[in-house]
């Protein structure tokens, strides 16, 4: 993708997320999108199929970026350091949440969120696979891998839930915190362990 392209790509999630700090996705029309990047409408579609499909991007801009920083890539914005990578992962994504990166908050909690809920947790299940399961974090003789992937991550979007419920009082490194500790004993069947690789901090 050359400069061109991006800086329209850009300009389309800039006005998508100004978009969705206003109202609620299900309002927002393809139009408004053009309208607020001040593109036209065959540029748009050039980009995005649909607006779910921009839905579907924004949600995978925000998990690669946080993949690429696990991975010790380059991020085009603030890094947050973690002292492992299999918690960095979770910890990286709650402290964009609490920024509200993208407007993703407004996605999260709004009503009809399905689309973006399904998303989300199929782009958690990528990042397990590619923290957990690769790395054979997720080795247990009684449990399918591919059982243990969708728990954690269903595990994790209703922690996120529970977060933004409770107006996300809790730091998120609290929040991460109870998440690993929560998933420890289902992963390894041994419970809180100071050895574990799930040891928060």
């Amino acid at each position: 993708m050359d400069r061109r392209q991006q800086k329209t790509r850009d300009a389309i999630f800039s006005a998508f997320s100004v978009l969705l700090s206003k109202k609620n996705y299900n309002r927002i029309s393809v139009q408004e999108i053009i309208d607020e990047a001040n593109i036209g409408r065959t540029t748009f579609y050039a980009h995005f199929e649909t607006k779910d499909f921009l839905l579907k991007e924004l949600c995978e801009e925000l998990f690669n970026h946080i993949t690429d920083t696990a991975m010790g890539l380059p991020a085009n914005h603030n890094n947050y350091i973690c002292k492992c990578a299999t918690d960095s992962v979770f910890l990286h994504l709650l402290k964009h949440l609490q920024e509200n990166d993208l407007n993703i908050l407004e996605l999260l909690s709004c009503e009809n969120n399905e689309i973006f809920l399904r998303y989300f947790k199929s782009n958690l299940k990528r990042l397990i696979i590619s923290q957990y399961a690769e790395n054979g974090e997720l080795r247990n003789s009684s449990l399918p891998e591919d059982y243990l992937i969708n728990h954690i991550s269903s595990s994790f979007v209703e922690t996120v839930s529970w977060w933004i419920s409770h107006n996300m009082k809790e730091p998120p490194e609290k929040i991460t915190e109870y998440f690993l500790q929560a998933i420890e004993p289902v992963l390894n069947g041994k419970g809180n362990n100071e050895n574990s690789a799930f040891r928060p901090f």
